[in-house]
C-alpha cells in the first residue's frame, strides 16, 4: 500500500517530472506482466500436454482458466479498486500473479496447473481492470491521450510478444521456465508499484458481493456457452448455460438499478460516447483475435513454417503498434475518436485483407509487411477509443471506465476465439485463410461503427465526444 505521507490525487491533476515516469513505468511493467502471463502459454500447449499426458483438447485449459478467470474478475475487482484505491489494487494483482506463477511452475497436473492458472487470472484482472484509471491519475488531463497510448503498447507488447517470449525460452529451456520467469520481474513490479503509484480516492460503502456473484456467474456462464457453440456441445448444455448467464445477467442488471456506483456499470452505458466506445473496442479485437489466433495456423499448414519461426513472424504486429505510439499519442489529445479510430480499423481491414489474398508461395517480407499494417492501424485505433471511454466517465467512475475497456477487450477476444473455432470446425478447406477473410469484413463493421459517430451531437472541446 502506498505510504499515508503521500498525497491524495484528483482525476486530472497528474504526477509531474521523475514521479510521473516512476508511476507509468510501474503500471506499464505490471500491463505487460499479466498479459505476457496469458499470452505467453499459448505456443507451449503441445508440450505441456506431452508432459503432463493430456490430451491437446483438454490441454486448452490452461489458457481457458486464466482467461475466464479474467473476465468475470474485472468488473468486481475494478469496484474493489474504488474501495481500496487502485495503487492497492494492482499491487496485490502482482502479489497475486508473482506467487501463482510459482505454483505454475511446480504443477504436476492438469488440474494443479489450471487452478494456479486461474489466479493468475485473478491476479491479471485486478492489474487490468485499473491500469487506465491509475494512467487517468497519473497524468494531466491535457497529456492523456500520452498515457493511454503507452498502455495499448504495452498490451501490444503482451498479447503479441507473448509467443515470442515463449519461442525463446521453450529453445533451451523446458515449459515450467514460462513461468518460474515471472517471479524476479513480479517481484521488481510489485516493489517498484509499493514505491511509485500514486494514492487515490476511496469511495465508502461495502463490496457488493452479491453484485459480484451474479457478474461471475453471467460472463462465465456466456462465455461456457459460446465455448460450447464452438466446440459442437450438445444443444442441452449450450441451452443451459445460456438460460443461467441471461438470467445472472438481467438480474444483475436489475439489482444495479438506483444504485450510485454499480458495479455493471449501466449509468455509464447511458453516454452515447462511452456505449459507443464499448462496442467498438469489441468488435475490434474480435477482429484482431480471428487474424491472432488463425495466422499461425495458416504459417505452418499452408506455407510451412516450422513452429520455432512463427512466433517471430507475427512479432510486426507489435511492432507496427509501436511504431505509431509516439504520433498517435499526441493526435488523441487533439484530434475527435471517431476520425482517428475510423482510420485505424480501416488500415487494419486493408492488412487483413492483403494477408488473405498472399499468394501460395510468399516470401517472410510479403507476409510481415501486411501484419505491420495492420498492428499498425490497430495503434492508430486502440488509444484514442480508451481515451474517449476515459475521459466521459463521470467523476469517481474511472475504475469502472477501466473494467470496461478490459471487458470490450477480452469478451471481443473471447468471441473471436470461439469464431475461429466454428470456422476450423465447419469448414473443410481453407478454413485458416476463410478466418483472415472474415477478419477483415469485421474489421471494416468496426470502421463504419466508429465512423457513424462523426454524425452524431458535435463534441465538446474537452471530451471529443464522438
Amino acid at each position: 500500500m502506498p505510504p499515508p505521507s503521500k498525497p491524495v490525487l484528483t482525476e486530472g491533476e497528474g504526477l509531474h517530472g521523475a514521479a510521473r515516469v516512476r508511476a507509468v513505468t510501474a503500471v506499464a511493467l505490471s500491463v505487460l506482466l499479466a498479459l505476457l502471463d496469458y499470452a505467453i502459454a499459448n505456443v507451449a500447449l503441445p508440450t505441456i500436454a506431452g508432459d503432463l499426458h493430456v490430451s491437446p483438447a483438454s490441454a486448452v485449459w490452461i489458457v481457458n482458466a486464466y482467461q475466464l478467470a479474467s473476465v468475470v474478475s474485472l468488473l468486481p475487482m475494478a469496484a474493489l479498486g474504488t474501495r481500496i484505491g487502485f495503487a492497492r489494487l494492482c499491487q496485490i494483482g502482482l502479489a497475486l500473479l508473482t506467487v501463482a506463477s510459482l505454483f505454475c511452475a511446480l504443477s504436476h497436473s492438469l488440474l494443479a496447473l489450471a487452478l494456479a492458472r486461474a489466479v493468475q487470472g485473478v491476479g491479471g484482472a485486478c492489474i487490468m481492470s485499473v491500469s487506465i484509471a491509475l494512467i487517468r491519475f497519473i497524468y494531466p488531463h491535457a497529456i492523456l491521450g500520452r498515457g493511454i497510448a503507452l498502455n495499448g503498447v504495452m498490451v501490444a507488447l503482451g498479447v503479441g510478444g507473448g509467443p515470442t517470449v515463449a519461442s525463446i525460452i521453450l529453445s533451451f529451456a523446458s515449459w515450467p521456465w514460462l513461468f518460474l520467469i515471472n517471479i524476479p520481474l513480479g517481484a521488481t513490479a510489485l516493489v517498484l508499484a509499493l514505491v511509485s503509484l500514486p494514492r487515490t480516492p476511496v469511495s465508502p460503502g461495502s463490496f457488493d458481493g452479491a453484485s459480484a456473484l451474479l457478474n461471475v456467474l453471467a460472463f462465465g456462464a456466456l462465455i461456457m456457452a459460446g465455448d460450447s457453440i464452438a466446440h459442437h456441445a450438445g444443444a442441452v448444455q449450450v441451452t443451459a448455460l445460456a438460460i443461467t448467464g441471461l438470467a445472472a445477467g438481467w438480474l444483475l442488471v436489475r439489482r444495479q438499478h438506483g444504485q450510485t456506483h454499480p458495479m455493471f456499470p449501466i449509468d455509464m452505458l447511458r453516454i452515447r460516447a462511452f456505449r459507443n466506445g464499448t462496442l467498438v473496442g469489441f468488435v475490434a479485437f474480435v477482429a484482431s483475435n480471428l487474424f491472432m489466433i488463425s495466422f499461425p495456423f495458416t504459417l505452418q499448414s499452408m506455407f510451412h513454417y516450422p513452429p520455432s519461426i512463427v512466433g517471430l513472424l507475427m512479432t510486426p504486429w507489435p511492432v507496427g503498434i509501436m511504431a505509431v505510439a509516439p504520433l498517435i499519442s499526441r493526435l488523441s489529445d487533439r484530434v475527435p475518436a471517431a476520425i482517428l479510430s475510423s482510420v485505424g480499423l480501416g488500415m487494419t481491414s486493408l492488412g487483413f485483407l492483403a494477408l488473405y489474398l498472399l499468394p501460395a508461395a510468399p516470401a517472410w517480407f510479403d507476409i510481415a509487411w501486411r501484419i505491420a499494417l495492420g498492428g499498425m492501424g490497430f495503434g492508430v485505433f486502440q488509444p484514442p477509443n480508451n481515451r474517449i471511454m476515459m475521459v466521459t466517465a463521470p467523476p469517481g467512475r474511472s475504475g469502472s471506465a477501466s473494467g470496461m475497456v478490459q471487458i470490450a477487450r477480452q469478451c471481443g477476444q473471447a468471441t473471436g476465439a470461439m469464431f475461429v473455432a466454428m470456422a476450423f470446425g465447419l469448414i473443410t478447406h481453407d478454413a485458416e485463410r476463410s478466418c483472415l477473410g472474415f477478419g477483415a469484413i469485421v474489421a471494416f463493421i468496426g470502421m463504419l461503427c466508429s465512423a457513424a459517430r462523426l454524425l452524431g451531437p458535435r463534441p465538446t472541446a474537452r471530451t471529443h465526444a464522438t
